[in-house]
Protein backbone atom coordinates (compact mmCIF):
# COMPACT_ATOMS: atom_id res chain seq x y z
CA UNK A 1 0.00 0.00 0.00
CA UNK A 2 1.11 3.55 -0.72
CA UNK A 3 2.71 5.36 2.39
CA UNK A 4 1.50 8.80 0.68
CA UNK A 5 -2.50 7.25 1.06
CA UNK A 6 -3.10 5.01 3.36
CA UNK A 7 -6.70 3.94 4.70
CA UNK A 8 -7.91 6.06 7.55
CA UNK A 9 -10.94 5.38 10.23
CA UNK A 10 -11.57 7.88 12.62
CA UNK A 11 -11.15 6.87 16.03
CA UNK A 12 -13.22 9.93 17.93
CA UNK A 13 -16.43 9.76 14.79
CA UNK A 14 -18.15 9.86 17.99
CA UNK A 15 -17.43 13.01 19.29
CA UNK A 16 -17.93 14.69 15.62
CA UNK A 17 -14.26 15.30 15.18
CA UNK A 18 -12.33 14.70 11.62
CA UNK A 19 -10.21 12.32 10.61
CA UNK A 20 -6.80 13.40 11.52
CA UNK A 21 -4.31 14.18 7.92
CA UNK A 22 -1.59 11.85 7.49
CA UNK A 23 0.81 14.42 5.58
CA UNK A 24 0.16 16.51 8.34
CA UNK A 25 1.33 13.96 11.13
CA UNK A 26 4.89 13.34 8.69
CA UNK A 27 5.11 16.89 8.01
CA UNK A 28 5.62 17.75 11.97
CA UNK A 29 7.97 14.36 11.88
CA UNK A 30 9.91 15.34 9.00
CA UNK A 31 10.51 18.47 11.31
CA UNK A 32 12.41 16.54 13.83
CA UNK A 33 12.00 15.59 17.29
CA UNK A 34 14.86 15.57 20.28
CA UNK A 35 15.36 13.55 23.01
CA UNK A 36 16.58 16.68 25.02
CA UNK A 37 14.97 17.56 28.53
CA UNK A 38 12.61 20.67 27.48
CA UNK A 39 12.87 20.03 23.99
CA UNK A 40 9.22 18.43 23.22
CA UNK A 41 6.08 17.08 24.34
CA UNK A 42 5.69 16.23 27.55
CA UNK A 43 9.06 18.13 28.08
CA UNK A 44 11.21 15.78 25.73
CA UNK A 45 10.45 13.13 22.80
CA UNK A 46 11.14 10.17 24.41
CA UNK A 47 10.47 6.94 21.62
CA UNK A 48 9.49 3.55 23.31
CA UNK A 49 9.70 0.34 21.19
CA UNK A 50 7.90 -2.62 22.00
CA UNK A 51 9.51 -6.43 20.53
CA UNK A 52 8.05 -9.99 21.29
CA UNK A 53 9.91 -12.09 23.71
CA UNK A 54 10.35 -15.58 22.84
CA UNK A 55 7.44 -16.29 25.14
CA UNK A 56 5.28 -14.06 23.41
CA UNK A 57 4.94 -11.40 25.90
CA UNK A 58 6.06 -7.44 25.03
CA UNK A 59 9.04 -6.12 25.86
CA UNK A 60 9.34 -2.25 26.21
CA UNK A 61 12.09 0.07 26.09
CA UNK A 62 13.40 3.62 25.20
CA UNK A 63 15.41 4.15 22.32
CA UNK A 64 16.85 6.54 19.85
CA UNK A 65 14.78 6.82 17.10
CA UNK A 66 15.10 9.01 13.95
CA UNK A 67 12.65 9.58 11.54
CA UNK A 68 14.25 10.17 8.17
CA UNK A 69 13.49 9.10 4.19
CA UNK A 70 9.29 8.72 5.79
CA UNK A 71 9.85 6.05 8.11
CA UNK A 72 11.65 5.48 11.43
CA UNK A 73 15.20 4.23 12.11
CA UNK A 74 16.83 2.78 15.63
CA UNK A 75 20.12 1.18 16.56
CA UNK A 76 20.99 -1.52 19.08
CA UNK A 77 23.52 -4.08 19.74
CA UNK A 78 22.86 -7.60 18.23
CA UNK A 79 22.43 -9.15 22.06
CA UNK A 80 20.24 -7.00 23.39
CA UNK A 81 17.02 -8.11 24.20
CA UNK A 82 15.31 -6.01 21.76
CA UNK A 83 18.02 -7.07 18.98
CA UNK A 84 17.64 -10.96 20.02
CA UNK A 85 13.86 -9.76 19.67
CA UNK A 86 13.87 -8.87 15.89
CA UNK A 87 16.28 -11.20 14.95
CA UNK A 88 14.04 -13.77 15.95
CA UNK A 89 10.38 -12.36 15.20
CA UNK A 90 10.61 -8.65 13.18
CA UNK A 91 7.31 -7.02 14.63
CA UNK A 92 7.15 -4.16 16.80
CA UNK A 93 5.45 -1.25 17.58
CA UNK A 94 7.48 2.30 18.29
CA UNK A 95 5.77 5.23 19.98
CA UNK A 96 6.48 8.78 20.64
CA UNK A 97 4.85 11.77 22.07
CA UNK A 98 4.90 15.73 20.67
CA UNK A 99 3.19 18.32 21.67
CA UNK A 100 0.78 18.00 18.91
CA UNK A 101 -0.33 14.15 19.34
CA UNK A 102 0.99 10.88 20.47
CA UNK A 103 2.12 8.23 17.72
CA UNK A 104 2.01 4.52 17.86
CA UNK A 105 3.51 3.00 14.82
CA UNK A 106 3.29 -1.22 14.18
CA UNK A 107 4.82 -2.73 11.90
CA UNK A 108 8.39 -4.59 10.79
CA UNK A 109 11.71 -3.78 12.10
CA UNK A 110 14.56 -5.10 9.51
CA UNK A 111 18.53 -4.91 10.05
CA UNK A 112 19.71 -2.36 7.22
CA UNK A 113 23.41 -3.33 5.78
CA UNK A 114 23.77 -1.34 3.40
CA UNK A 115 26.82 0.54 3.63
CA UNK A 116 25.75 4.24 1.74
CA UNK A 117 22.14 3.61 4.36
CA UNK A 118 24.14 2.61 7.32
CA UNK A 119 26.70 5.91 7.14
CA UNK A 120 23.54 8.64 6.53
CA UNK A 121 21.77 7.14 9.35
CA UNK A 122 25.29 7.51 11.06
CA UNK A 123 25.21 11.00 10.34
CA UNK A 124 21.62 11.92 10.78
CA UNK A 125 22.18 10.63 14.48
CA UNK A 126 25.84 12.55 14.56
CA UNK A 127 23.75 15.76 13.78
CA UNK A 128 21.39 15.00 16.51
CA UNK A 129 24.25 15.22 18.59
CA UNK A 130 25.10 11.55 19.31
CA UNK A 131 28.81 10.81 17.76
CA UNK A 132 27.74 7.84 15.75
CA UNK A 133 29.94 6.70 12.84
CA UNK A 134 30.28 3.24 10.90
CA UNK A 135 32.59 0.91 12.23
CA UNK A 136 35.51 -0.88 10.17
CA UNK A 137 32.98 -3.42 8.62
CA UNK A 138 30.78 -0.11 6.71
CA UNK A 139 27.56 -2.45 8.20
CA UNK A 140 26.98 -1.30 12.10
CA UNK A 141 27.72 1.78 14.21
CA UNK A 142 30.27 2.72 17.03
CA UNK A 143 30.68 5.42 19.64
CA UNK A 144 32.59 6.18 22.46
CA UNK A 145 29.07 5.97 23.90
CA UNK A 146 25.37 5.12 23.67
CA UNK A 147 22.34 4.26 25.64
CA UNK A 148 22.73 1.19 28.38
CA UNK A 149 20.18 -0.66 26.85
CA UNK A 150 21.61 -0.79 23.37
CA UNK A 151 25.01 -2.66 24.70
CA UNK A 152 27.89 -2.69 23.32
CA UNK A 153 28.94 -1.66 19.77
CA UNK A 154 28.45 -3.25 16.87
CA UNK A 155 25.77 -1.45 17.36
CA UNK A 156 23.24 -2.27 14.12
CA UNK A 157 21.03 -0.30 11.84
CA UNK A 158 16.97 -1.08 11.98
CA UNK A 159 14.34 0.55 9.94
CA UNK A 160 10.58 -0.06 10.32
CA UNK A 161 8.59 -0.49 7.56
CA UNK A 162 5.01 0.81 9.20
CA UNK A 163 2.11 -1.04 8.79
CA UNK A 164 -0.37 0.95 10.42
CA UNK A 165 -0.63 3.87 12.94
CA UNK A 166 -2.69 5.48 15.28
CA UNK A 167 -2.73 8.98 15.94
CA UNK A 168 -4.64 10.63 19.14
CA UNK A 169 -4.04 14.63 19.11
CA UNK A 170 -3.42 16.31 22.00
CA UNK A 171 -4.08 19.86 21.01
CA UNK A 172 -7.46 21.30 20.07
CA UNK A 173 -9.93 20.26 18.61
CA UNK A 174 -8.59 16.95 19.28
CA UNK A 175 -9.61 13.75 17.09
CA UNK A 176 -7.69 10.27 16.85
CA UNK A 177 -7.11 8.38 13.76
CA UNK A 178 -6.04 4.82 13.09
CA UNK A 179 -4.55 4.38 8.92
CA UNK A 180 -3.62 0.87 7.21
CA UNK A 181 -1.07 1.23 5.16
Amino acid sequence: MDPQQPVATNLADLYDLPVLDWAAVRARLAAGFTQAPGSGGPDRHTCWLTTINADGSPHVTGIGALYAEGGFWFETGGQTRKGRNVARDSRCALSLATDEFDLVVEGRASRVTDPATVRAMAALWADGGWPARVDDSGQALTAEYSAPSAGPPPWFVYRISVEAATVQRTVEPGGATRWRF
